[in-house]
């Protein structure tokens, strides 16, 4: 299966060099992965070097569809104080 990118790409060129597969292409908006060319890395790494890199939460999906990176993941702040950090509001819940 193949990895994809998602609408949250933006287009920071991190992914593309890193592809051995040169299966990541620069779109209008975003980048996209062609998935007959993506393999996952199987063969050149043990991990996809596009998930490995990549600085957005839910910009890669793996084949399954569901986020290589979810909200949190890489920031370590749970998703409900995130946004209310991004929306200004004060908030109640204390980090643990």
């Amino acid at each position: 299966m193949s990895l994809s990118i998602t609408e949250r790409c933006v287009n920071c060129y991190a992914c593309i060099d890193l592809c051995p597969s040169n299966a990541i292409t620069q779109g209008t908006t975003q980048f996209h992965i062609d998935p007959l060319g993506c393999t996952e890395c199987a063969g050149h790494y043990a991990d996809p070097q596009c998930a490995s890199i990549c600085p957005v939460e839910g910009a890669l999906l793996d084949g399954s569809g569901q986020e290589i990176h979810p909200p949190g993941s890489l920031t370590a702040i749970p998703p409900t104080i995130r946004v209310t950090a991004m929306d200004g509001q004060p908030s109640n819940t204390a980090l643990t």
